[in-house]
């Protein structure tokens, strides 16, 4: 081997030594690095700092919170002008770099100086999508370089049409929009795939600077700047020169809107989830955001109840409907009013207004307690108790009948004869098992047999619901689950919910389930009975027909409707409205459950004790129960036969006019 063969020999070694160590030390930068880089995968599951994006129990997002991407284009779902639009403004060699270009630094700079201005950005799509997503705004060296090799990690751990896709999805577009699809909708009210070339460039020309070049705020200057992509596309050979000048000369033709998810689909229901939010989360959780809450609402159903409200309130009267699912406590519908835009007032949770029969709940529960049973006769007469003297409707009373009966057709001194039989202390327990008076303790007063207390229309379907859960009380509740800001669990019902507890015996509730079901098969609920389904419900009205109200079970759902005015002023109606109503919102919705039946009537081994009365009188004096009489008084009904075949009857058994 001569000296100049073994001199390139060495030559060519070393060289292949320097290359392997010159590889291993990329490699082991790149892994160093990629040590300390979150995962790019992350994007998938990115909501921006501070949102929070409420979901329904199908996934279909209700209201987003917040500096939020509010809608997102599905994957291949963009359309391809969009794409090349935004290519050819941002990063024409996009589909040649590997996340930073350093051709397109040189050529940004030497274009910028000959300009003698700021024309060309150096930025890659990828970089721009990495500091969105990763990192902050701040123009400082340290973080230009982690954005650098943030861009090469996106680029070996997504595609070039996944990395474009999260950026037109998350890119700041002026005036709100956040992504191609908010900015379709917030210029010209389409969708991304009914743009046309010049609204698409238009759109394409906001990054660099997009609260200057946002056509609401300043129209002259996105003109100019549209021009700009037009050309670049040109150059590209994305278009022909005839089509940009077609575009480059056509009007703006803006249609603004706001933008999709900012509104609520359910105003009501997400108010009272975020005033719910607080108990789950911490402060410091809520303001970091990033939040995925998948709530209990069925927005299929919201809107049906929606509708309800708005075309069976009587008169000019407000309205109010809420189901809960008894076996979850999950609240699938609140309608809270008739129209959210013209008062935010929620009256499914924020209304305090008397239950009027609906009350008489508690004192028939309480008398099964404590060992009263459905046949037991009961006297139906005037009678006056420390002056209260309820009334019966019409001034008429039945004598002698079963205290299943008694229910039935809503007898006012029936309801007041169990809360003296039985005493204030096993009514108020009732109720409070049941969740009623726990916030607002209920009085010592005769008055309260027939809902002198008033409640809200949230409270008194839970505790409807519990009946129909055969005893079990669940709190209610919007939440299923709640994620972070990278897919981690933070809550979940099934785990840390409430799991429930024992209100009342099961043979209580079962019994109270019977008797109900006697209601709405031929009393005073008979305009809620569903073709061939068990339907457990009462109907209530206060003093005036100031509130109407039906609640009412099937084994899979408990619904209230409950409709009045504001200023308490009488509605001139009665509750058959409430139940005509609940009958509607069900009859739409019933075909999502199995009939099932209400477990059968059991037999009850109580036996019923009088309680020892003291010579102590209730907490209240005569001028107390008079004035709780004039307030309260209910409006039962006659009791008269189960009624015919025919138009749906109100409380009082009259037809309803049909609307």
């Amino acid at each position: 081997m001569t000296r100049k063969t073994r001199h390139w020999i060495l030559i060519a070694g070393t060289a292949v030594a320097l290359g392997c160590v010159t590889a291993l030390a990329e490699r082991s930068l790149t892994q160093a690095l990629d040590s300390v880089l979150p995962d790019a995968r992350r994007i998938a599951n990115f909501n921006r700092p501070g949102t929070i994006t409420l979901l329904s129990s199908d996934g279909q997002v209700i209201q987003k919170l917040g500096p939020v991407t509010r809608e997102k284009v599905e994957q291949d779902k963009m359309p391809h002008l969009v794409e090349q639009a935004f290519v050819a403004a941002e990063d024409r060699r996009f589909y040649n770099h590997n996340g930073v270009d350093i051709w397109g630094i040189s050529r940004a700079l030497l274009t910028n100086l000959r300009q003698g201005s700021v024309r060309e950005g150096a930025s890659t799509i990828t970089q721009q999508l990495a500091r969105t997503v990763f990192l902050s705004q701040e123009r400082t060296l340290p973080r230009k370089l982690k954005e650098a090799a943030l861009a090469y990690k996106l680029e070996r751990q997504l595609s070039k049409d996944q990395i474009l896709e999260q950026y037109l999805n998350y890119v700041y577009l002026g005036s709100g929009a956040y992504g191609v699809a908010d900015a379709a909708w917030v210029y010209f009210s389409k969708s991304p795939d009914q743009l046309t070339l010049p609204e698409a460039a238009l759109i394409a020309g906001m990054p660099p600077a997009p609260s200057v070049y946002s056509p609401l705020v300043n129209p002259d200057l996105a003109r100019k700047r549209r021009s700009i992509v037009l050309e670049r596309m040109q150059q590209a050979g994305f278009i022909t020169a005839k089509e940009a000048e077609k575009a480059r000369k056509s009007p703006l033709n803006l249609k603004p809107a706001i933008p999709k998810f900012f509104n609520s689909t359910a105003p009501f229901f997400t108010s009272w989830v975020a005033q719910q939010l607080p108990n789950l989360l911490t402060p410091e959780q809520l303001e970091v955001g990033g939040l995925k809450i998948h709530t209990s609402l069925n927005l299929a159903w919201q809107k049906e109840a929606q509708q309800v409200v708005r075309k069976y309130a009587p008169g000019n009267t407000e309205g109010s409907i809420v189901s809960i699912e008894p076996n979850t406590g999950l609240v699938r519908v609140m309608v809270g009013g008739k129209d959210f835009n013209t008062s935010q007032f929620n009256r499914a949770t924020q209304a305090l207004r008397s239950p009027g029969s609906t009350f008489k709940l508690f004192p028939y529960a309480a008398a099964i307690n404590a060992g009263i049973k459905p046949e037991d006769k009961v006297v139906d007469a005037p009678r006056c108790w420390n002056s209260y003297c309820p009334k019966n409707f019409g001034g008429k009373y039945l004598g002698s009948v079963a205290l299943a009966d008694a229910l039935r057709y809503s007898l006012n001194t029936v309801a007041v004869q169990l809360l003296d039989k039985v005493g204030f202390d096993a009514v108020i327990n009732m109720a409070n098992n049941l969740g009623i008076g726990t916030k607002r303790p209920l009085g010592k007063f005769y008055p309260l047999a027939i809902g002198a207390y008033e409640q809200t229309v949230l409270d008194m379907t839970a505790a409807y619901a519990a009946v129909a859960n055969r005893g079990i009380y669940i709190k209610p509740t919007p939440f299923e689950e709640i994620k972070g800001p990278n897919g981690e669990m933070i809550w979940n019902r099934r785990i840390e919910g409430d799991k429930g507890r024992r209100a009342l015996d099961s043979d209580v509730a079962d019994t109270m389930n019977w008797m109900l079901q006697r209601v709405v098969s031929g009393g005073t609920g008979a305009a809620a009975s569903l073709k061939g389904r068990p339907v457990a419900g009462k109907t209530g009205t206060s003093e005036g027909a100031r509130d109407l109200w039906f609640i009412g079970s099937i084994p899979q759902l408990t619904t209230a409707v409950w409709f009045g005015y504001d200023n308490n002023k009488p509605t001139y109606g009665g509750s058959g409205d409430a139940a005509w109503a609940w009958k509607q919102f069900m009859s739409k919705i019933e075909g999502n459950f199995e009939v099932q039946p209400f477990p059968p009537k059991p037999i009850l081994n109580r036996n019923f004790k009088p309680r020892k009365k003291t010579n102590s009188k209730p907490k209240n004096n005569n001028e107390d129960d008079k004035k709780n009489q004039d307030q309260t008084q209910e409006t039962p009904s006659r009791y008269i036969p189960p009624p015919p075949p025919g138009p749906p009857l109100n409380e009082n058994f009259e037809p309803i006019p049909m609307r």
